[in-house]
């Protein structure tokens, strides 16, 4: 999937999942645009192609109800004569920059040239242990794996950035990357929440995209800001008589020949410029306090300019060069997080499948109204062909008991371990019994506290401590709980539903 019709996807996601629902998108504009995407030629067969047309028929409805929504979507993210406006910047601020000084006299072992050397080759350290190590992480999953899908995960891989990353991806949302969350049309529409959820929901999808294009822009300037450098020299030089010298408190002239001879020796080979022998390069020594006029400064020009050329220059444009591709590469085949509950849904609507549920009350049996509750509350999160299996109750303690516990049927969509809030969770039982059910089913915790509530309505705090212990007991395995009151189910619940699928209970927690 495409930038353009990724962002589409998730700001409509934002939209539908947003609590409370925005004025501007009912349940009515979610079956329609859903009835259209099932129609369209286009959106058959692969499951981003349908989530993408049914994106564009919604934002038909939505973007005139949304124009902060919709003027965002008009916005261009990246401009690639941005990476244009950063060669010239780098390149001039590299060609104005006195890499020498206004004596006229180079010192070989101390120009701030051999300082920008030094950070390149440990910005190139950096970017290979990188690498290397996300290599080595990956090689035990990456065994199994096809090639496409190692090159997938090569492609989508998010770098650790750096500050000087960072801030360059800041700079490029600046009035772009977000919408703008306080303006009196969202506060109006009530979207203010959908479009703060949408912000957090891309900043997270575009992640790697943003990075590339970042690293682009930081390896393209700093390509031009070498190559400005080479520039400022040689223009300098036609005007200017440059000499050569060197000083050390602690080298002799034999050492410090051979440190600048082992440093320029790759540009000594290409160039043919052969080094200054030892009584040469001893007269070239500068005494403080001694006038001495050193030696023409031209060959060595040459070598600095090679070695910032083969070290920086080169290297550093097809490092631009990739990020660049990787960047065009990855805004072409956006990732979007599928395996989530509200893609879930959607794909089931698209392939005509029921959402099957498998619900286990444990230790109390379920009251005449569960069965109205779950289907108020599923219908919202799994859509609205759902279907509700409500096993026996098991037992306190049963878990324990090989063939005791209600298993989930194959192809079950999410079991639904459903408790008592009058009960004291328990590692050794409840705990048990959940991760149980979750290694067979994704699962949920629900909680139903309509009896308590009931008896102990006069005294609320009764109800939020129990709630606490359960919360905190849920954290546990890995999950938050979802509390229900048959006699009063809330908007909080069914957002309970969703935000429990997006983190269910983890089979391998610790009792």
């Amino acid at each position: 999937m495409n930038e353009a019709a990724a962002r589409e996807v998730v700001l409509v996601q934002a939209f539908e999942t947003a609590q409370p629902v925005p004025a501007s998108w009912s349940e009515e504009d979610r079956a329609w645009a859903t009835r259209l995407a099932l129609d369209d030629a286009a959106a058959q067969g692969a499951e981003e192609a349908f989530l993408a047309r049914r994106a564009h028929h919604a934002m038909q409805r939505l973007g005139p109800r949304e124009p902060v929504a919709a003027a965002w979507l008009a916005r261009r993210l990246w401009r690639w004569h941005w990476l244009v406006w950063a060669v010239l910047i780098g390149g001039a601020i590299g060609t104005l920059a006195d890499s020498i000084g206004g004596s006229q006299r180079i010192n070989l072992l101390a120009p701030p040239l051999w300082a920008l050397l030094a950070w390149n080759l440990v910005v190139y350290g950096l970017l290979l242990g990188h690498w290397i190590a996300f290599v080595l992480r990956s090689s035990a999953s990456a065994l199994g794996a096809q090639p496409a899908s190692g090159l997938m995960r090569l492609l989508t891989h998010k770098p650790s950035s750096g500050s000087l990353v960072t801030l360059t991806e800041r700079v490029l949302r600046v009035g772009r990357g977000l919408p703008s969350l306080g303006v009196a049309d969202a506060s109006a529409s009530g979207s203010a929440a959908a479009l703060q959820s949408f912000a957090s929901q891309w900043l997270r999808v575009s992640a790697a995209l943003s990075t590339a294009r970042a690293v682009t822009l930081l390896h393209a300037t700093a390509a031009a800001l070498a190559l400005g450098l080479i520039a400022g020299l040689y223009l300098r030089g036609l005007v200017l008589d440059y000499r050569a010298a060197w000083e050390s408190t602690f080298l002799s002239a034999v050492n410090a020949r051979s440190i600048l001879v082992a440093l320029l020796k790759p540009a000594m080979a290409l160039s043919n410029i052969a080094p200054p022998d030892a009584a040469t390069f001893e007269a070239m020594r500068s005494i403080h306090g001694v006038a001495q006029a050193g030696a023409p400064a031209g060959p060595w020009i040459h070598l600095l300019a090679l070695t910032l050329l083969f070290v920086v220059v080169l290297p550093r444009a097809a490092l631009a060069l990739l990020a660049a591709l990787r960047a065009r590469w990855l805004a072409r085949h956006v990732a979007l997080p599928l395996d989530g509950a509200y893609f879930q849904r959607l794909v089931r609507a698209q392939q005509g499948e029921v959402a099957r549920v498998f619900v286990v009350p444990y230790a109390n049996a379920p009251g005449p109204q569960t069965g109205l509750t779950l289907n108020a509350l599923l219908d919202k999160a799994l859509g609205d062909a759902v279907q509700i299996e409500v096993a026996n109750t098991l037992a306190f303690g049963a878990e324990d008991e090989a063939h005791a516990l209600p298993l989930p049927p194959a192809g079950t969509t999410l079991a639904v371990a459903m408790f008592d809030l009058a009960a004291t969770p328990e590692a050794e039982n409840q705990g048990c019994f959940a991760r149980q059910l979750a290694a067979h089913a994704p699962t949920i915790m629900l909680i139903d506290e309509t009896a308590f509530a009931r008896r102990f309505k006069h005294d609320p705090t009764r109800l939020l401590q129990r709630r606490d212990a359960w919360r905190v007991f849920a954290s546990a395995l890995g999950t938050t709980p979802v509390f229900v009151n048959s006699d009063a189910i809330d908007e909080a619940a069914a957002r309970g539903v969703t935000l429990a699928m997006r983190s269910p209970v983890n089979a391998s927690a610790a009792p």
